[in-house]
């Protein structure tokens, strides 16, 4: 199915990672300082690596500088996105708004939400989560934006009134598979890194890096998805022909890049190749695909030869 070609670095296989297409919000959080910010991220953003048991998934993609933000503060970029396969995705993301915005950033010290998604299709979740002014709540011009004002014991939290929501993309990956668990991790966090710095797009997994790839469906009927037993190393033996593991293989690391369009997922994925690919005892680049069953969005490892 796949054919290999030996680079100066490491092999990359000439495949495809297979993404899909969904939903996303794309929100500026604000704070007084770095401290405080990177708390209101971090709580907003738990619990958010794949939509397998979490409600959504979620990550930073940039940082503002004080300079551009509205409120003239240090201010971070997040995405929420949620599959085009879900049921009732529309509703289903604007509840991961409302909750994640009013339980992790109205409650962090200084932190302010705006809305970025400027489309047709929107939330009014500025209106619903004010209700919890309880009354005193008020809608204002303020840093040239219509805002909601709640009165809250630390001040006041402000947040749009509306927040847009528009077509993305999921899934894009990319597998490393090293000598060793040290050299997996090592070649995927550089990997991660590099699709971080890509503007538009966010790694989901702790540090960007998932130890667990998964497959479709399961031996037990209740499990949507289960180990990638295929691709485990410690299981090349047992598996025998099945398995697809090289020889001198150890250890496969992953990283899922989600973003605002497929170009700009393509775009990290390219970056975070050229970021891994030199490490020492990397022995192969690769990624996860299903045939198509999964999405339709292909995004080739070696886009040169299609």
């Amino acid at each position: 199915m796949k054919n290999h070609k030996q680079t100066d670095e490491c092999e990359i296989e000439d495949t495809y990672a297979e993404a899909f297409k969904g939903i996303y919000a794309e929100v500026l959080i604000t704070a007084r300082d770095r401290l405080w910010l990177d708390r209101a991220v971090s709580a907003c953003t738990g619990h958010a690596s794949s939509t397998i048991m979490c409600d959504c998934e979620a990550g930073i993609d940039r940082y503002l500088d004080e300079s551009i933000t509205p409120d003239n503060r240090i201010g971070a970029v997040v995405q929420f996105h949620v599959p085009k396969f879900k049921r009732n995705r529309e509703r289903h993301l604007e509840k991961v708004l409302i909750a994640r915005l009013s339980q992790n950033v109205l409650t962090c010290p200084t932190a302010r939400v705006f809305n970025l998604i400027e489309d047709a299709d929107y939330f009014t979740v500025g209106k619903k989560i004010a209700f919890f002014g309880d009354g005193y709540q008020f809608r204002a011009q303020r840093f040239g934006r219509e805002l909601w004002v709640i009165p809250i014991m630390g001040g006041e939290f402000e947040l749009s009134t509306r927040f847009g929501f528009r077509e993305g993309v999921m899934g894009g990956n990319l597998w490393f598979m090293g000598e060793t668990v040290d050299v997996a991790i090592a070649a995927a966090s550089a990997a991660a890194v590099a699709a971080d710095a890509t503007p538009g797009v966010v790694t989901t997994f702790p540090g960007g890096v998932a130890s667990s790839a998964s497959k479709a469906g399961s031996k037990y009927k209740f499990l949507i998805a289960s180990t990638f037993e295929k691709y485990c190393p410690t299981l090349r033996e047992k598996l025998g022909d099945r398995s697809g593991v090289p020889q001198g293989v150890k250890s496969i690391m992953e990283i899922i890049i989600n973003g605002g369009s497929l170009e700009v997922v393509a775009d990290a994925t390219y970056a975070a190749i050229n970021a891994a690919k030199s490490t020492p005892g990397l022995r192969l680049i690769t990624a996860g695909n299903y045939n198509g069953r999964l999405g339709k969005s292909f995004i080739y490892l070696k886009p040169e030869l299609h």
